[in-house]
């Protein structure tokens, strides 16, 4: 029975019954140690099923030393429904086998593996309700979690409820629902009390167990003897409380304890062998279970509570515990532990071992095979203390810098790079170096530094001169001049497809985007670095199709932490051709994938795109939101990677709302340092001269709109002639200029606007009867595009004509969320359910929810009907 947490099981249970209707939950379980989260763990477990069909438990507990053993957590929880591994999809099935070291092959990336295990636990509901439980989560290995979130935030509609319990402030989980468990209410708290206490230990108990349930068990064995224990904090005095029962047995029962402490798997054959070396037995295992402070099950030996094993491995002296992890070492004989002996030996190492470096050396390599950076960055970091040459030392510091980098361990990274290059003077080493500390600044939004680290770097290796360069054109990218200005003159110099490109993006004539594309090569990583610069040189519709290839080859492939970059790019030219509905479809996808991925970067970048979007929809709320969000990222140690598009979405949002004088101020800032060169400053001049017109003060457009002039001449695209045709009207009030952007054409929105600013000029010259069509024609593109600002000036002036101006026509996708939008697309296009999960990254059942949410709103009932719609 559990006691005052009557609030917490009725949440629990409630999720659990919504599986009875296919609903899906997931819930983190947070509190300090002994605050009962394993209890309620328990109770959850042995709930009855909601439905006529047997509930299903798997249970993971993980442990600490297996933190730094990658998917260990995950196989835990998932080793009795391995048997299904094949009727996932291939690619699915590929990473989860490659992770359970149940295949080989390249390391999958790691969100293709969250996604399998969605897929996993989706199949395994189809049987009846699924309950999974994750107790001490905070101690998952990284990739384990990260796996565990991913499938956990796309649980919908499968009938799946997913529990982790965290002590506080660990296991970061941002996206899902939080319960806090705090101490039991007085009235609850004396019924967990031994009745036979004395009535002052009672009162004392109460008052510094603050209702924790352990503590109010625990404290009464040292109460007594503790007049001066009540000082320390809670968790102190419960491991004091430990430790007085361990001190108590009997010392082959310690030995034991001490051994299992060290090895956190529990495997009693491992300990008993380990034990045995050091004098201790089976004969010494009861004492420990009478006290309660272990279990076996399951072949496992189990502490009563994590500060039971603080306690005993507190209490034993240095020499002791190393004499443990060398026991365990030995005992540890098997192919399938060399990484745990090669820990314990590690442990018991007291100064540097060449032949135990080499044994962790060969653990992080394996760790890397399975996607398990961290784990090699921990292993390598030891090897190198291990290292008995500074060469060899150096060479696992930048290995294990390398492993930070590529985990996304970014402070780590720097860090281990540091510590390397100070160990030895070699040019070509520092330029490795260079590579990683120049990226990892770079990451965090440190472009000065990035930008330093790798243009010189590339000055020390000639053969990394290259690859350095061109790196360091993305933070050069957002510093602005003089830097960027620098690095292109160094890059001029080189004979590199990539560099000439970036170069010829900027200063000159670009060839054709497919043609430099065929120079780098086919992988999508080397394709990307293309797409932004395609839109610098105004090659816009190639953009589109290169990012779009990208997009679909990445689904197929599963390389998913790409995703964020590539949907940006094609986000950016879906706005750029007034797809405005497509580019909230691909932006909605990229953030709840770049947060999965841990990419703060282009999570700013992505939002602040989004905030675009709104701006331009008028939602002013949401624009503000979305730039708050894109600038917020605390991991940025400088400026944010999004904070150009804010500007941007700022002054369009003021612009359309009427208030230009704002306009002005936020649009004016893109034609400064850093930004001026950036694509959102190039593309939102037309903005910035209007506002500028609109607010009185044309001159401070004038400059701008002579250097979009110059940048229309030299990328010859007529969309781009016709906004500076557009801009040179506003400046001059020259009708010729309008119709010469009218007769060239541009993109809806931007020959909607071209209109609308036609129709307001030919009314103020009062020629109302030529205003009507421009304006009807502005109004009828603003109302399909959801501009609602600009349909709300269009209707104002189409009044003002003396014509009524027509309501308008609700889109017949305008109720649908991205999500529903886009799998409708898809199912339009006949594609199973199963399918769209594959390319979407959710489960069937979640897209089944969507298209079941999706009909009624589109007013069809079928595929067939789907298809008839134009979405």
């Amino acid at each position: 029975m559990l006691h005052g947490r009557a609030q917490e099981q009725d949440r629990i249970a409630a999720l659990l019954a919504g599986t009875a209707e296919g609903v899906s939950a997931a819930l983190v379980l947070r509190g300090g140690p002994g605050i009962g989260k394993t209890a309620l763990l328990d109770w959850a477990a042995r709930l009855p099923s909601p439905t006529d069909r047997p509930l299903r438990v798997l249970r993971a507990d993980a442990v600490e030393f297996e933190a730094e053993l990658p998917f260990a957590g995950l196989s835990q929880l998932l080793r009795p429904a391995l048997d299904r591994l094949d009727r996932l999809p291939e690619p699915q099935r590929r990473a989860l086998a490659a992770a359970f070291g149940l295949g080989s092959g390249e390391p999958a990336d790691r969100l293709l593996v969250g996604l399998a295990v969605l897929s996993l636990l989706a199949d395994l509901a189809e049987d009846g309700p699924l309950l999974c439980l994750v107790d001490d989560a905070h101690w998952l290995d990284t990739v384990s979690a990260a796996a565990l979130l991913f499938a956990a935030r796309r649980l919908r509609a499968e009938g799946v409820v997913l529990i982790f319990a965290a002590r506080d402030g660990a296991l970061a989980a941002p996206g899902l629902p939080e319960l806090a468990l705090g101490g039991l209410a007085p009235a609850d708290a004396v019924r967990l009390l031994d009745p036979t206490l004395a009535p002052d230990v009672r009162m004392r108990v109460l008052g510094e167990a603050r209702g924790n349930p352990l503590a109010l068990v625990e404290l009464p064995r040292v109460l007594p003897s503790g007049g001066s224990g009540g000082m320390l904090p809670l968790t102190d005095r419960l491991r004091d409380a430990f430790h007085g029962q361990v001190a108590a047995l009997p010392v082959g029962t310690r030995t034991l304890l001490l051994v299992a402490a060290a090895e956190d798997t529990g495997e009693l054959a491992v300990l008993l062998r380990a034990a045995g070396s050091l004098g201790a037995g089976p004969a010494d295992l009861p004492p420990a279970e009478q006290a309660r402070l272990v279990e076996v099950r399951d072949g496992r030996l189990r502490f009563r509570h994590p500060l039971v094993r603080a306690a005993v491995h507190a209490a034993a002296t240095y020499p002791r515990r190393l004499a443990v992890h060398r026991a365990l070492a030995d005992a540890l004989t098997g192919p399938d532990t060399a990484d745990r002996r090669a820990w314990h030996r590690a442990a018991a190492a007291t100064g540097p071992d060449e032949d135990v470096a080499g044994a962790l050396e060969r653990t992080a390599e394996q760790a890397r095979d399975r996607n398990g950076q961290l784990a090699a960055l921990t292993a390598l970091e030891r090897a190198a203390e291990l290292s008995e040459q500074d060469d060899a030392r150096a060479r696992r510091l930048l290995l294990a810098a390398e492993s930070g980098l590529q985990s996304g361990h970014l402070g780590d990274a720097v860090r281990l790079a540091e510590r390397a290059a100070g160990l030895v003077d070699d040019p070509e080493f520092h330029a490795r170096v260079a590579w990683v500390e120049g990226h990892a600044w770079f990451w965090q939004g440190g472009h000065r530094t990035a930008y330093d680290l790798m243009t010189g770097g590339a000055d020390l290796d000639p053969r990394r001169r290259a690859e350095l360069l061109v790196a360091a054109f993305h933070p050069a990218w957002y510093l602005g001049e003089p830097w960027l200005g620098a690095c292109l003159d160094r890059l001029a110099t080189l004979d590199h497809p990539v560099a000439r490109y970036q170069v010829a993006a900027l200063r000159g004539r670009p060839v054709p985007l497919a043609e430099a594309a065929a120079r780098i090569g086919a992988e999508p990583r080397d394709r990307v670095q293309l797409c932004g610069l395609g839109f610098v040189a105004g090659q816009d519709a190639e953009t589109y199709e290169m990012a779009a290839a990208l997009v679909a080859r990445c689904r197929a492939d599963g390389v998913v932490g790409l995703l964020p970059t590539l949907l940006f790019f094609l986000a950016e030219a879906e706005f750029f051709h007034s797809r405005h509905r497509d580019a909230a479809v691909s932006l909605d996808e990229a953030v709840q994938i770049a947060r999965d991925a841990d990419q703060p970067l282009w999570n700013s970048q992505l939002l602040a795109v989004q905030a675009v979007l709104s701006a331009v929809a008028g939602d002013e709320p949401r624009c503000r939101e979305q730039v708050a969000a894109a600038l917020s990222d605390a991991r940025t140690v400088g400026e944010a990677g999004g904070r150009a598009w804010t500007f941007w979405a700022l002054g369009l949002l003021d612009l359309g709302l009427g208030r230009a004088e704002s306009a002005v101020a936020h649009l004016a800032t893109l034609r400064e340092e850093p930004y001026a060169h950036q694509v959102c400053a190039y593309r939102s001049v037309p903005d910035l001269v209007e506002a500028a017109v609109r607010a009185g003060v044309p001159e401070r457009a004038r400059e701008a709109a002579t250097r979009f002039t110059g940048w229309a001449e030299r990328v010859d695209r007529p969309w781009a002639r016709a906004s500076a045709h557009r801009c040179r009207a506003l400046l001059t009030g020259d009708e010729q200029d309008y119709l010469l952007a009218l007769k060239i054409g541009g993109r809806p929105f931007e020959q909607a606007r071209t209109e609308l600013l036609y129709g307001e000029w030919l009314r103020r010259a009062r020629r109302r009867t030529d205003a009507r069509g421009w304006l009807h024609r502005a109004l009828d593109t603003f109302d399909r595009l959801g501009a609602a600002p600009w349909a709300a000036r269009a209707r104002t002036e189409l009044n003002a004509t003396g014509l009524a101006a027509p309501q308008a026509i609700r889109s017949v996708t305008a109720d649908l969320t991205p999500q529903e939008l886009q799998i409708a697309r898809l199912a339009g296009q006949r594609l199973s359910n199963k399918d769209i999960a594959a390319q979407l990254f959710l489960s069937p059942k979640t897209v089944a929810y969507h298209l079941y949410k999706a009909y009624p709103k589109l007013g069809v009932s079928s595929r067939t009907e789907l298809a008839d719609l134009e979405l």
